[in-house]
């Protein structure tokens, strides 16, 4: 492991990444009823705006209003505003839009690239960090540190193995409840604290309504986020405040209403991870059943192995209590870890490599075991604070130079359309216009002129 290479890619890598097709299938439930608003959305953005640019845009708005929840609930305990929960709502809704037409910005300007789903997937990576955060800080979840520390990395976890099963089959596969159905679940957590204010968890259910545990578990199991949130809403409307602000716990399952959100994310969990997993036992389309790169189907988990064992180690032996008493920088910290290495699985899958197991980036985690083991004199707060410095600048290094080495291998910007795209698009766009104009004026000609403008049409 090097941790400053002149060159991340080889030729050999970069020539395979500008030769790969982006393979997707999709069933979501969601993604079919918002296709009109993406439509009309990226109809409505100017020709020379590049999708990266849009990309990168809606990253930035989410993680935005992702800190601002963070700034008022840093231990996931304290009760945020209102106001920041509807934030961090509208936050992600943007972002989920602009990460949905980016896509089809690159096919309406002619500027579809291997970078262009690179990038998309690199912004996704960290994007997932921030979602899941803010959905445990909008329930209050710090009171429950085992179950946040289990729902973040649930939702990390859940990404890699998305993308480990395309590194395995070769197609990013979407069932019908995945990424959309749960961002608008989230997006229905936060405005429900941003409505009725965080306090909402914690009202009585005096009928649940479905019988025992068991039994509302197989629902969610099979249901999905969709029906799991009209539960919700239902819940809440027959629901009552517990006295003097105490936690009321559910009738027959002793379990308090913040804690759903969780119940949720089980079987959500559990549901995506066993159709990604599926696809992984079931061979590679390589060689023998191996991954596009040749490799073993069951590698990528060394990798992703080196970041979630250390953090459950560190959590569970830390003297200070690191990670309970400041969970959203323990999270961001191991969080941006996670992006690192799931971005290089990214790379390894479009350019057909072999993924290595180390990274610079676990120099972070490190430095908490490291201190912890020998017990330093160091508060393990700073340590932490370090680290995540360490990893985030990690990150933005490995990406920048990855997109920049591709850029010079074929020729194009990151962030910029170049002029003869957009003048060919506009050019295309001025013919289609003229062509519907011709259309509409054929029935006002007579029958001589009208035989010519079809033949116009048909050339």
């Amino acid at each position: 492991m090097q941790f400053y290479k002149d060159r991340l890619l080889s030729p050999g890598q970069l020539k395979r990444l500008s030769e790969h097709k982006y393979s997707c299938t999709s069933n979501s439930l969601l993604d079919g009823l918002l296709q009109p608003w993406w439509d009309w959305l990226v109809s409505k953005v100017p020709l020379w705006l590049a999708p990266n640019l849009i990309t990168v845009l809606g990253l930035v708005v989410n993680i935005a209003t992702t800190l601002i929840l963070v700034y008022y609930s840093p231990d996931a305990r304290a009760e945020a505003p209102r106001w920041a929960c509807f934030l961090c709502a509208l936050g992600l809704f943007v972002y989920q839009s602009l990460d949905a037409i980016d896509g089809k910005q690159a096919r309406r300007t002619g500027t579809s690239t291997p970078l262009g789903e690179l990038f998309d997937h690199g912004c996704d990576s960290i994007s997932t960090v921030f979602v899941a955060l803010s959905a445990c800080i909008a329930v209050q979840l710090g009171y429950y540190p085992t179950w946040m520390f289990f729902q973040c990395f649930c939702a990390m976890t859940l990404f890699y193995c998305a993308h480990w099963q395309t590194y395995v089959s070769g197609s990013l596969r979407f069932g019908k409840v995945d990424v959309t159905e749960a961002q608008f679940t989230i997006i229905g957590i936060h405005l429900i604290s941003a409505i009725f204010g965080p306090e909402i968890w914690m009202m009585e259910i005096p009928v649940l309504g479905v019988g025992t545990f068991s039994t509302y578990m197989a629902m969610v199991f099979y249901a999905g986020y969709i029906h799991v949130f009209l539960e919700f809403c239902k819940v809440f409307e027959s629901g009552g405040i517990g006295k003097n602000g105490s936690t009321i716990a559910l009738p027959y399952t002793g379990t308090e209403v913040k804690v759903f959100p969780l119940w949720a994310a089980v079987g959500i969990a559990i549901l995506l991870a066993q159709s990604s997993i599926s696809v992984i036992l079931a061979g590679g389309v390589g060689k023998n059943g191996s991954t596009v790169a040749g490799t073993s189907v069951l590698s990528p988990i060394i990798p992703f192995s080196f970041v979630v064992v250390p953090a459950f180690i560190i959590y569970r032996k830390s003297a200070e209590h690191v990670y309970e008493n400041h969970p959203a920088l323990y999270i961001l910290s191991f969080g941006m870890v996670a992006a690192k290495v799931t971005n290089r699985l990214v790379v390894a899958h479009m350019t057909k490599n072999e993924m290595q197991y180390l990274d610079s980036s676990l120099i972070g985690p490190a430095m908490l075991f490291l201190n912890q083991y020998f017990n330093f004199f160091i508060k393990e707060y700073y340590v932490l604070w370090v680290c995540f410095i360490w990893v985030t600048l990690d990150l933005f290094r490995y990406s920048a130079q990855v997109c920049l080495e591709i850029c010079d291998h074929m020729k194009i910007k990151l962030f910029r359309i170049p002029c003869n795209n957009h003048a060919g698009t506009v050019q295309a766009n001025a013919a289609e216009r003229n062509v519907h104009m011709m259309l509409e004026e054929e029935p006002l000609l007579d029958d001589e002129y009208h035989h010519g403008s079809d033949t116009a049409v048909d050339l």
